[in-house]
């Protein structure tokens, strides 16, 4: 744990990180003639203009208040440090959803060590709301004004909104998990991005099951999911910073059951 002016700087900073983006971006958001190229030679994997102008704003900020940290980004990778400390940073979380105009994209920084992420925002710039957690804080921010963060706590399966991106959700055996586990649930929806994370820890869901996660993924939302009280993990109940399958959780009772589901598919 960071001591307490260290922990109240690092803080500081990821909200700066998360203005800069912000203020790179929304620029770009809903206008013609944004252009995505594919960073794929198979499938879809969409960047834009918008995603390397905020990474490189995101950047800036750190080079000017945290040189001495390693900085980990989705678009111009690893900037070894010698403090310990890590930023992991996504610049758009859901460029598929900011190239088709809706507002479930996002912002990811985190400040992390060697065991994992320390303090996270998710942000999401069009709609003005935040999310925040870790070093003994958690809330948000938005056109309602400023809460604290809390999950809905347990409850049965049966009872539970579950909430994914992409409605395969991964390899098939992958995906014939998650949908074992949402023929139980009351509600599944779908096209989250991280905003799916950001309502697990306002309250608002119980559920979000993904896989093929990168770090920058899903470091700020365990920071953020984590200090609202709830649960993330790897399909097999293990850490889940590194990526991969990821399951987070409001309470353990949902927890519980769906990672019995979830853990018989077979580690690669």
């Amino acid at each position: 744990m960071l001591e307490s002016d260290e922990a109240q700087r690092v803080m500081v900073t990821a909200h700066s990180v998360a203005d800069a983006a912000r203020a790179a971006i929304l620029p770009y958001f809903r206008q013609p003639g944004l252009e995505a190229e594919n960073k794929l030679n198979s499938g879809f994997d969409p960047v834009t203009v918008a995603d390397c102008a905020a990474e490189q704003a995101m950047r800036a900020v750190l080079a000017q208040q945290r040189p001495e940290d390693t900085v980990v980004g989705e678009e111009y990778g690893t900037q070894a440090g010698t403090s310990g400390l890590s930023w992991v940073l996504d610049p758009i979380d859901g460029t598929r959803g900011f190239m088709s105009g809706t507002p479930t994209w996002g912002v990811l920084v985190a400040v992390s060590d060697a065991n994992g992420p320390l303090f996270g925002v998710i942000d999401q710039p069009y709609i003005g709301e935040r999310f925040w957690g870790g070093l003994g804080q958690s809330g948000m921010t938005g056109p309602q004004g400023a809460r604290d963060l809390a999950v809905r706590g347990t409850r049965g399966l049966d009872q539970a909104v579950l909430f994914t991106t992409f409605p395969e959700v991964g390899t098939a055996a992958e995906g014939a998990a998650f949908q074992e586990v949402a023929r139980h649930v009351r509600l599944t929806r779908y096209g989250m991005d991280c905003y799916a994370y950001a309502m697990l820890a306002a309250g608002q869901i119980d559920l979000v099951i993904e896989a093929g996660l990168s770090n920058y993924d899903i470091h700020a939302p365990i920071a953020v999911i984590e200090a609202a009280g709830g649960i993330v993990t790897d399909w097999q109940g293990g850490p889940a910073h590194q990526g991969g399958r990821v399951i987070a959780a409001a309470g353990e009772e949902q927890h519980r059951a769906a990672l019995e589901i979830l853990s018989r598919v077979p580690l690669d």
